[in-house]
């Protein structure tokens, strides 16, 4: 991880500017380099240079020079979410063996990694996940393992697309079955359907 440049200060009991001027020099004959904490700017640590800093240091993948790479994500996003779309319905295994025989990251992403990728989707209302039930689309899938597949298109975003009676108070009316013209549950005397037709 390095080592924090108040723990040095701490440890070796020098004064503030010889510990500086001894990192400075280090760095100056290339034996150690400097490493900002990605949240916190001004924690300075010092690694040798022939380390690389862990995640906790630099954030993981998802940042660059200690910044979250919006740029990066949206196009592993992008990339899940069109490989979701063209295998219809697909399991986090899948999404991750197509993802890395694609190439599609200039860093090998673990599993986990993809998963928040997934998870980033979801959140976003671009993919919904869903259990199997292991017929029709789910046929290749165990019943109860988790998938993930697109929106139906033509719905709202984030929402899938409604039926034709769904949009008409009769659609969700637990009462249907009695309604008649001219009995007592009738469009006639439905509230619901006459704000419906007021709307």
């Amino acid at each position: 991880m390095g080592i924090w440049i108040g723990d040095i200060k701490r440890e070796t009991k020098y004064a503030d500017s010889i510990v500086t001027k001894s990192l400075k020099a280090l760095q100056a004959k290339g034996m150690i380099k400097l490493v900002e904490h990605y949240q916190n700017k001004g924690k300075k640590f010092y690694l040798s240079k022939d380390f690389e800093p862990s995640k906790e240091l630099t954030g993981g993948n998802w940042y660059s020079e200690g910044k979250l790479d919006r740029e990066y994500i949206n196009t592993l996003k992008g990339f899940c979410g069109r490989m979701i779309q063209k295998m219809k319905v697909a399991t986090i295994e899948g999404i991750v063996d197509s993802f890395k025989k694609s190439g599609a990251s200039k860093v090998d992403l673990s599993r986990e990694q993809i998963q928040e990728i997934v998870n980033a989707l979801v959140l976003d209302n671009e993919v919904m996940e869903v259990k199997s039930t292991g017929s029709g689309e789910f046929d290749f899938i165990p019943i109860g393992k988790i998938c993930y597949k697109c929106y139906a298109k033509g719905g709202v975003k984030g929402e899938p697309k409604t039926g034709a009676m769904a949009s008409i108070p009769c659609g969700v009316c637990p009462r249907i079955s009695h309604c008649t013209p001219n009995g007592v549950i009738s469009p006639r005397t439905c509230v619901y359907y006459t704000k419906w037709l007021d709307f």
